[in-house]
């Protein structure tokens, strides 16, 4: 994805950040809130007045709704900041792209455009 895209599949997970999720490198239920995605979730930090974020919301609902058994879970930054803190996010939008094992393949801050979202999925499914 490319807005500040990085590379989590290339040695870094997302345990390996100070410690996140369930300490084997996973992000489940507990972390997210809510139930992942069957092959695939986005997740999606945001924050009340962040304008770019509407825009990403409406763009990861189209690829979840596009591909089948990948789900938007979208966490409120300002309320989650052990999780943020956790995963290193500094700003909103940031996109986690989580594998079906709950491991982060893909990373991105900032406004992510369509396609790069759905290339993004290709490491994850």
């Amino acid at each position: 994805m490319r807005a500040g895209e990085r590379d989590e599949g290339a040695g870094g997970t997302a345990g390996e950040v100070a410690g996140a999720g369930r300490g084997d490198g996973r992000l489940g239920i507990a972390e997210l809130g809510a139930e992942p995605g069957e092959r695939a979730t986005l997740v999606q930090f945001s924050s009340a007045f962040c304008q770019p974020c509407r825009a990403t919301r409406r763009i990861l609902d189209e690829v979840a709704a596009m591909v089948g058994g990948v789900r938007h879970i979208e966490i409120d930054a300002e309320k989650n900041l052990d999780l943020v803190r956790a995963l290193g996010i500094v700003k909103t939008p940031t996109v986690l792209v989580l594998d079906a094992a709950g491991r982060i393949v893909r990373r991105a801050a900032g406004m992510p455009r369509k396609a790069d979202v759905i290339a993004a999925l290709g490491a994850a499914v």
